[in-house]
């Protein structure tokens, strides 16, 4: 049940009408009437923009349509009220059994909120991505955060999603990987070491070299990097993606599919994919200027294979191939996309840090052209996180050598706090993540805030529960007429949003917008609560009155139900109580 959507389809029922009737000419398009929470709630339940959007295609006074169109609206009985404002809004107000259904809905449906806006198209959602050459950093936590939450809202939303992360264990860095763990594993052997400059110095290194030492004993000892690096890249990936799963599954975080960009070399995929793109005339030889700034990694002053990107909305065209017959960095994650395309997703969503901020016109680019631009891709990035404790900068993890990890963050303060705090901004807004404030018992603590108004219903139903029926199914049959407090409306209302919300939120790949209706909701109920010290016929519980105890619970139980839904929706389990 959406009811801005319901009332949305009533208002076109009333336009298609007066086309009939001849009131608008035929053939608009209303596609653009939206039926919205007005501004000003003081203006009304909801507002329509029907008559302003309608007003020049049509070629009619706005206030005209507005006035024919709040009378057609008028002899609906779920609205009572439906007024012209300004140069052509029309504003309405609902019949409170209307607000009383919402209550009900959310007690009988387990569906509420959910949406089929996705008709079920097959998403792919890669986050996380990290290179695997040590524990995940603070700065993946976010980013893990943040795309499970999405991928998780858009399964909500209908879309049949795939989360994925792409193992980089392709690249030079795993060498440099393999050679750290054999400097740990001739420890292991009682040698002393020293780590050159660009190494991993990390103590998680420690375990994998002595785990080495027990898998090939002395077999590598003194010998050259002939005879161990492939071996030992194979081993040190495999361990450090076991850390990194562990370290996701602490965060609540679980991935269907690794894909590994190894798989990517030597099997013609790359080969295949430049060649798809050589087909629609996008690949050529030729030299690029030199760019302004600074100078990245893949431009060269001389001849080389390149992607034409601009034709599909890059600023410059991209290397695939260096001079030397070696593909750049980007040939591969060309080749992954394809793969993408391949597989037949619908659409595609990745999930960077800032820094790849650069990389995302490339890679829009380069799906659009492999995919004739029938599969959008969409670019999150996630903004840095500072981490503070008492006030201070938080000092890095002495285990990681250089960088705050994800397992120091969850062992402060548990997954449900980093999680929910993780979602508290918009993504590609920077995060300041205060372990003292975090954990802070105040109005201030969205976490806290939104798990106490569910531990406060938890609370008020097992009061009631002594001496009248406040199971789901009672309460969903009987009658709410009771509920026309002003404050006891707001809250309804706000519970009508969270289908509207849910559709907002999937459709822009926001999932903060859902820790931010949280927050308004849980400060509708505690406001509620609050008025009941001094105005005692809105306390939940009513000793004297069994029939209006059951219209107060049942009220707070769609508001219990609904904040579940929501923390559900970003990976956060409900706190039952509150200590």
């Amino acid at each position: 049940m959406n009811l801005f959507a319901d009332i949305r389809t009533r208002v076109i029922s009333c336009l298609d009408q007066m086309v009939v009737e001849g009131t608008l000419p035929a053939g608009l398009s209303t596609a653009a009437v939206s039926v919205e929470p007005p501004r000003d709630a003081a203006h009304g339940d909801m507002a329509t923009n029907a008559a302003m959007v309608l007003a020049k295609p049509a070629k009619m006074n706005p206030r005209a349509i507005a006035d024919a169109l709040a009378a057609k609206l008028l002899n609906d009985p779920m609205i009572t009220v439906a007024e012209v404002a300004g140069p052509g809004f029309l504003n309405m107000r609902l019949d409170a059994g209307v607000w009383q259904g919402v209550v009900k809905t959310a007690l009988t449906d387990p569906t509420f909120g959910q949406s089929t806006l996705g008709q079920n198209a097959k998403m792919l959602v890669e986050y996380v991505s990290a290179n695997p050459t040590g524990p995940l950093h603070v700065g993946h936590t976010r980013g893990a955060v943040f795309g499970d939450a999405l991928a998780r809202l858009l399964d909500y939303a209908g879309y049949d999603v795939t989360k994925e992360y792409y193992v980089n264990d392709g690249g030079a860095q795993v060498d440099v990987l393999a050679r750290s763990v054999y400097l740990r594993y001739l420890q292991a052997h009682g040698q002393d070491v020293e780590f050159p400059e660009g190494t991993y110095p990390g103590d998680y290194l420690i375990p994998v070299g002595e785990a080495l030492k027990a898998k090939v004993g002395d077999a590598f000892v003194g010998k050259g990097e002939d005879v161990w690096l492939l071996e030992i890249r194979e081993f040190a990936t495999d361990a450090m993606m076991d850390l990194i799963r562990v370290d996701l599954a602490s965060l609540g975080v679980t991935m269907d599919t690794f894909f590994s960009e190894k798989s990517l070399y030597g099997t013609g995929l790359i080969e295949k994919a430049i060649g798809e793109l050589d087909e629609k005339g996008l690949i050529y030889r030729g030299t690029l200027e030199p760019p302004k700034g600074k100078m990245p990694e893949d431009w060269e002053p001389r001849e080389q294979t390149l992607f034409k990107s601009t034709e599909h909305g890059d600023d410059v065209d991209r290397p695939v191939q260096k001079s030397d017959g070696a593909w750049t960095y980007f040939a591969p994650d060309i080749a992954y996309h394809y793969d993408k395309v391949q597989r037949g997703f619908d659409q595609l969503i990745d999930v960077f840090g800032a820094d790849h901020g650069g990389y995302v016109k490339r890679m829009k680019a380069a799906v659009s052209a492999l995919s004739d631009g029938k599969v959008p891709l969409d670019v999150k990035l996630t903004q840095l996180v500072k981490l503070y404790k008492n006030g201070e900068p938080f000092k890095m993890s002495k285990r990681a050598g250089t960088f705050v990890t994800l397992s120091d963050v969850v062992k402060q303060v548990g997954p449900d706090v980093t999680r929910f705090h993780m979602l508290t901004r918009k993504n590609d807004a920077p995060l300041d993540f205060d372990f003292d404030k975090v954990l802070e018992q105040s109005k201030d603590n969205p976490v806290f805030y939104v798990n106490y108004a569910y531990a406060r219903v938890n609370s008020a139903v097992k009061k009631a529960g002594a001496f009248t029926a406040v199971d789901d199914a009672t309460l969903a049959g009987i009658d709410l007429s009771g509920l026309t407090h002003e404050a006891e409306l707001g809250v309804i209302k706000k519970l009508a949003e969270w289908p509207r919300l849910v559709e907002i939120a999937a459709k822009s790949h926001e999932p903060h917008r859902i820790a931010f209706y949280l927050y308004d909701l849980a400060s509708d109920f505690h406001a509620l609560y609050n008025r009941g010290n001094d105005e005692t016929d809105l306390r939940f519980v009513q000793e004297s009155d069994s029939d209006a105890t059951q219209a107060k619970i049942a009220l707070i139980r769609a508001v219990a139900i609904v904040i579940s839904h929501g923390l559900g929706i970003l990976g956060v389990t409900p706190a039952e109580e509150m200590r």
